[in-house]
């Protein structure tokens, strides 16, 4: 299996225009384009009936004591834990591409409504449902692509890994809301083949 995006290549920053949230100058952070990236494939195995997309941050940090805190910072070496932007189930197996855009085209407060996506897809909720829930202009249920947003006084530059799964049945094993360890664990046993890409992406100036 091959994978590719058509905005950045793997190991490359992800442009602004992909992230929930934008470096500003003044306030550190403003909303962005939050534009889902568009994908290409090749290369699927035989037997292939319906392919799952996830992209998970796997930088998050495991405190938030420091987190966008002015005067401090969020040091490279505590320990991390992953934040999911994107659990996308049901894609055809007969589709090669996921267009830029059809995913998302803005940040939508309180999140955009779910689970049913474009194409006879399903979206799963993204951890922006989990971090913005005690927020009440902007809590909610976040379903389908919301992109990065790292704290901007993280010391460690952020990845965010795309991997695309090709799996056996033509739905996921899942139902009614779900999230993305829910679908790895059941698709587990029923994956034929995966691809991965990396973008990175940091608010921090000093790492700019």
């Amino acid at each position: 299996m091959k994978l590719f995006c058509t905005g950045f290549r793997d190991g490359e920053v992800i442009p602004e225009r992909y992230a929930f949230g934008a470096f500003d100058a003044d306030t550190h952070v403003t909303l962005s384009d939050n534009l889902s990236p568009g994908f290409y494939w090749s290369g699927l195995p035989e037997g292939t009936q319906s392919l799952v997309m996830i992209c998970h941050d796997p930088d998050v940090p495991s405190v938030g004591d420091d987190v966008n805190q002015e005067g401090r910072e969020v040091p490279a070496d505590l320990p991390r834990v992953d934040f999911y932007h994107w659990v996308l189930v049901d894609i055809d197996a007969e589709a090669d591409e996921l267009p830029e855009g059809h995913f998302s085209d803005a940040v939508s407060p309180g999140g955009k409504p779910g689970p049913e996506g474009p194409d006879g897809t399903r979206c799963g909720v993204n951890n922006y449902t989990d971090w913005f829930a005690s927020d009440a202009d902007m809590q909610g249920d976040y379903y389908g692509y919301d992109g990065p947003c790292p704290p901007w006084n993280d010391a460690l530059l952020h990845r965010y890994v795309f991997t695309l799964y090709a799996i056996d049945t033509d739905r996921a094993p899942v139902a009614g809301r779900f999230d993305g360890p829910e679908v790895l664990r059941a698709i587990s046993g029923h994956v034929l083949g995966q691809v991965h890409m990396t973008g990175t992406y940091t608010l921090n100036p000093a790492l700019r």
